[in-house]
């Protein structure tokens, strides 16, 4: 009888031997591959339950919304207890410890992270900017940096994109060219982002990624699921926004070498929008993360219809296999079915080939790491059939689950922090308030400016340029503050010169320039 509950190995099912993928190269990853409907679902999820048992936390995205079913305790249906007894164990139901989550807070707790952390590299990539526009985009996130603006939400990158725009001319001697076209291509595509609930996703409290590395009472891990399915209609943002929490999980998680176990299993579902038309600089942050996260304790389970899906140097680094059917109808699928074959260990007693195409549904070809870290010779097995339940929650049993969740109320209300909006907003009103008492810079006119201020206060009612805060500038106006401000120095001090030597003083220059503004205006709307 197979033994299914030991201590440094997971029970995956049975060849001519039990099959088990050992807890200690666990995080060595994996990946999971067939055709629709040859249960890769089950797979997942056999595995993460087995995870869970050992006390390994898992994160999985739930594309289709059937990996739900793991909170609910199982049912004895006749398959699962024939293929139990097949194998040599009686079938034992069972639930597990989930915590539902939702990048739209609809089907478990908000995920949330800030525009910061997500950087503009992958800001880039879900954007889908080209060169320039990522240039000018990584400009912005500098320029807030050593201005010590946070970025937080999407109000926040707005508002510092807009600040970028007005000193354009300013920050092209520092950084480069800055356009104000390019500007305007990053605010349209974040007006994309946002229609697709861009807003919902980059906001506070952002996920602490410990909350995602819990045991219950009874010492088992608990399952994080993601619901998927919405996001889905969205691809780049389901891969970006996964590949952003591989990443946090790189740079928070310690370095923890080669444990007995992992900390955390990440199940990475319908791997190939990840690597769709990725630019390569993205693909080699994707290769280092899979590569070098192993040490941080985390596994990283790619699964996928097909091994061609995955680049190559990312494949390397995946030792767990687990192949289900791959149907060779066309040239492409022929060429994956042989791909397939070759990154197993060859069995001479197996044409794994010809067996790929020959698989039933619950059936795959298995390779784990054994021994020193090598792979076993490819196996035909049987995979067991998962405890819990197999197909979706209902909608009551989902909120059951949520109302009892150890992460309650923790991220169910969005904060709006004081960040890069609130800070530009208030220098912008700092600019244009009064600047204090009588006779200091910035009085109102004919308040203790004397006869200069009253001068270019008369001038500024007659030509129209005076008007309150918050009232919006006519299209004459605007052109006129564009004409002023392209005005070189020169020009405008030698106005100022030639109108402050008339009038006299030292104020001269600032009056001379308030007269050309003014009487600008003037002409304008004639």
């Amino acid at each position: 009888m197979a033994d299914l509950d030991q201590d440094d190995r997971i029970y995956v099912g049975k060849s001519v031997k039990p099959e088990y993928l050992m807890l200690r190269y666990g995080n060595r990853h994996g990946l999971v591959t067939g055709a629709t409907g040859t249960g890769k679902t089950v797979t997942l999820q056999v595995l993460a339950e087995g995870f869970s048992r050992a006390g390994v936390s898992v994160f999985a995205a739930d594309v289709k919304g059937d990996l739900s079913g793991i909170a609910a305790v199982g049912e004895p249906k006749e398959p699962f207890v024939q293929r139990a007894k097949d194998l040599g164990f009686a079938y034992q139901p069972d639930e597990f410890p989930v915590i539902f989550w939702d990048l739209f807070g609809e089907q478990g707790h908000p995920v949330r992270a800030t525009i910061t952390e997500m950087g503009p590299l992958l800001l880039a990539r879900l954007m889908d900017l080209n060169d320039v526009q990522e240039g000018v985009l990584n400009i912005a996130f500098r320029v807030a940096d050593e201005q010590g603006l946070l970025l937080l939400d999407m109000k926040d990158l707005r508002a510092m994109l807009a600040f970028i725009a007005e000193h354009a001319d300013e920050l092209t001697t520092q950084y480069g060219n800055v356009s104000k076209a390019t500007i305007g291509t990053i605010q349209r595509q974040l007006l994309v982002l946002e229609n697709q609930g861009g807003p919902k996703f980059f906001a506070e409290p952002a996920l602490d990624l410990k909350d995602f590395m819990k045991v219950d009472r009874d010492g088992r891990g608990i399952i994080n699921i993601l619901a998927a399915d919405r996001l889905m209609e969205n691809p780049r943002l389901y891969a970006t926004f996964l590949l952003w929490l591989l990443s946090e999980l790189f740079q928070v998680l310690p370095e923890v070498g080669d444990p007995e176990k992992p900390k955390l299993v990440f199940f990475f579902d319908e791997a190939h929008l990840l690597f769709n038309e990725a630019p390569k600089a993205l693909l080699d942050k994707i290769e280092q993360v899979v590569r070098l996260i192993r040490s941080k304790g985390v596994g990283v389970y790619f699964v996928t219809q097909n091994p061609l899906d995955v680049p190559d140097k990312v494949l390397a680094q995946l030792g767990n296999r687990v192949q289900h059917a791959l149907r060779a109808f066309t040239p492409r699928d022929q060429k994956a079915v042989r791909a397939a074959a070759e990154t197993f260990r060859a069995n001479p007693k197996l044409d794994t080939a010809t067996v790929i195409s020959e698989l039933g549904k619950g059936e795959a070809l298995v390779s784990f790491l054994e021994g020193n870290g090598t792979p076993s010779m490819v196996e035909r097995c049987m995979v067991r059939p998962p405890s819990a339940r197999v197909g979706p929650v209902t909608p009551e049993e989902r909120k059951a689950v949520i109302m009892k969740s150890p992460v309650k109320g923790k991220y169910d209300q969005t904060v709006d922090s004081d960040s890069a909006y609130e800070m530009l907003q208030r220098r912008t009103h700092e600019t244009a308030a009064p600047a204090g008492p009588e006779g200091a810079p910035g009085a109102p006119a004919g308040q203790g400016g004397g006869l200069l201020d009253s001068v270019g206060g008369m001038l500024g009612s007659i030509f129209g340029t005076n008007r309150p805060r918050g009232q919006r500038l006519s299209t004459g106006q605007l052109i006129t503050r564009e004409i002023t401000r392209s005005v070189t120095n020169k020009f405008a001090g030698q106005v100022a010169a030639n109108i402050g030597k008339s009038i006299g003083g030292s104020m001269g220059g600032s009056v001379g320039r308030a007269i050309v503004r003014g009487t600008l205006g003037g002409i304008l709307r004639r």
